[in-house]
């Protein structure tokens, strides 16, 4: 596609990444047919190729108005059009773009920026863990639209205490452990088993896609140089990874050489920390054996470790959880893994299915935007409730999912995980 930028935007950074992306895109339309809010909206404008038009105006000289930044508002970031997208069309980058520039053009009312303002700051805040616990505490009176919000209060298992050469680092995450302790708790322990220590850097920040993704970009910048210095030390002395059990920060932390690109003091270390990271899933492969080893000596008779699947009998007789799962966009999309949870989970034992004909589409949950576009996240949710197969547990692997997914359901939705932590230690006190 052809674009001839306005002034304004000839030779600066953002303009010529927005040139370079719209140049692949030839309009073909594939995209719309995976847009979960096309799907919903049947407007042109609500799907990534009428959201690719209006940001190519904006570039070009249109002022953009109130209805270019609803539409792009509109816009899970989902990065669903990505993977079917026969051109490589980077999407979440020009969509990034062109929210930053229309949001400098076109004033927001004053609720919206209120409401914004609440959630840069206040999921960042020292105070949220505090306000989370009050919430819990009195989660029976809240209204039904504040409770969803609000899950239920965990009783946190032990963190391991061994020591191990081996070492990574995890970002706890800026709500996950107010929320769902237990999912970093079932992380230390599960790699704590495969002979790994966790590594929790204090001073590490939120990710920074809070901010980034509510266009407050500086911000977002600040925090990711914080993270890069929080952990660089433990990166000299010998971490392997950086390890996310949030995909959602995932694939935040893993765009943090093309974010910090022109940051000459942080270029580099900043390519590094993205090359250094990886999703929890990702670490699996290597561990299947150990893990094989240590469920059939908890689970079941003894059995050779080497056929991976001890546990057929078992679930015969209820002793796993039949699994659904739900892998998060900002997994199969954004990170580009696919597959790999419920295949090595399946090879673990575990009957792990996933909706047959929608596991590609959003749940709606999509980080701040349940709290933006309730009336869409909401829709998306109860479409992929109903679309996943019958099972005991809900899985997925992002905190914004799970409690998203959540809020509809009566079936418990944990992080896989969990699930595995809870298989491995089923005859150890919480």
């Amino acid at each position: 596609m052809q674009t001839t930028l306005a002034p304004e935007y000839q030779d600066t950074p953002d303009g010529m990444a927005a040139k370079a992306i719209l140049g692949k895109c030839v309009h073909c339309g594939f995209c719309t047919a995976t847009c979960p809010t096309y799907q919903l909206l049947g407007d042109e404008l609500d799907g990534p190729r009428g959201r690719i038009y209006l940001i190519k105006q904006v570039l070009e000289g249109e002022a953009p108005t109130r209805k270019t930044q609803q539409h792009l508002d509109r816009c899970l970031t989902c990065r669903n059009c990505e993977s079917t997208c026969p051109s490589g069309v980077q999407y979440g980058h020009l969509v990034d773009i062109g929210r930053k520039i229309v949001d400098r053009k076109v004033a927001r009312p004053l609720s919206e920026r209120l409401v914004r303002g609440a959630l840069r700051h206040g999921l960042n805040s020292p105070l949220f863990a505090p306000a989370m616990k009050l919430g819990q505490a009195v989660r029976g009176l809240l209204p039904k639209a504040l409770q969803a919000k609000v899950p239920a209060r965990q009783a946190v298992r032990a963190l391991p205490s061994r020591t191990h050469a081996r070492k990574i680092i995890m970002l706890a995450g800026c709500v996950q452990p107010a929320m769902l302790p237990n999912i970093n708790v079932a992380t230390a322990r599960v790699l704590d088993a495969a002979g790994i220590q966790t590594l929790v850097v204090s001073t590490a920040t939120c990710c920074g896609a809070i901010h980034f993704h509510l266009n407050d970009q500086a911000a977002a910048k600040t925090q990711m140089r914080a993270n890069i210095d929080a952990w660089w030390p433990a990166i000299e002395s010998g971490a392997e990874h950086i390890v996310m059990n949030a995909s959602g920060c995932g694939v935040m932390v893993k765009d943090y050489g093309h974010v910090l690109a022109d940051d000459p003091a942080y270029a580099a270390k900043a390519k590094r920390i993205a090359e250094l990271t990886v999703d929890l899933s990702e670490l699996l492969p290597n561990m299947l054996p150990e893990f094989v080893k240590q469920l059939t000596s908890v689970r079941a008779e003894p059995v050779e470790a080497s056929t991976r699947q001890p546990f057929d009998k078992l679930r015969a007789n209820g002793g796993l959880p039949r699994l659904a799962y739900h892998p998060p966009c900002t997994l199969q999309h954004g990170q580009k893994l696919k597959g790999g949870v419920e295949k090595y989970l399946r090879e673990l034992g575990f009957d792990v299915q996933v909706a047959p004909l929608e596991s590609h589409l959003c749940c709606g949950s999509a980080g701040t935007y349940s709290v933006l576009n309730p009336d869409i996240a909401s829709t998306l949710r109860d479409r992929k409730l109903e679309a996943l197969p019958e099972a005991d547990v809900i899985i997925s692997a992002n905190v914004g999912c799970i409690t998203h997914l959540q809020s509809g359901s009566h079936i418990p939705v944990r992080h896989w995980i969990e699930v595995l932590d809870d298989a491995m230690t089923s005859g150890e006190k919480s």
